[in-house]
């Protein structure tokens, strides 16, 4: 049996529903109907890696670091494929460098979409300590 099961249809054109548990998730490869498919990557990896950075937080003694918000950017190559991806990481907690460094490193190794991207298109992050 698998861990992750996922039904995907598209009636006509280039939308697509997918069906992930008891949500509907849609993508639109030319983004009237939803987010295309790259947009969609990149909002999913960003929502993985905020949880990862909070449980690197509190495995660092950090357990209120209050909002945090990713701001995410991406590049395109000529294919319009995904080239690069960043990502503006704002932390209502004051954390000095070195702590925000250690807690993006343990989020690196935590979060499970960044372990699925190829290694060049890993997001280079920046984060802003008391930010709200």
């Amino acid at each position: 049996m698998s861990d992750i099961e996922t039904t995907t249809v598209c009636e006509e054109g280039y939308a697509c529903t997918s069906q992930v548990g008891d949500f509907d998730l849609r993508i639109d490869a030319t983004d009237e109907t939803g987010p295309n498919p790259n947009a969609a990557l990149v909002a999913t990896y960003a929502s993985c890696f905020i949880p990862a950075f909070r449980v690197g937080g509190g495995q660092r003694g950090e357990d209120d670091l209050g909002k945090v918000q990713i701001d995410a950017s991406a590049e395109l190559d000529d294919d319009d494929d995904l080239a690069a991806i960043t990502f503006d990481l704002h932390v209502e907690a004051d954390l000095d460098d070195e702590t925000a460094a250690e807690i993006v490193d343990r989020a690196e190794d935590i979060c499970h979409v960044q372990s699925a991207v190829r290694e060049e298109l890993r997001a280079d992050i920046a984060v802003h300590a008391d930010a709200f």
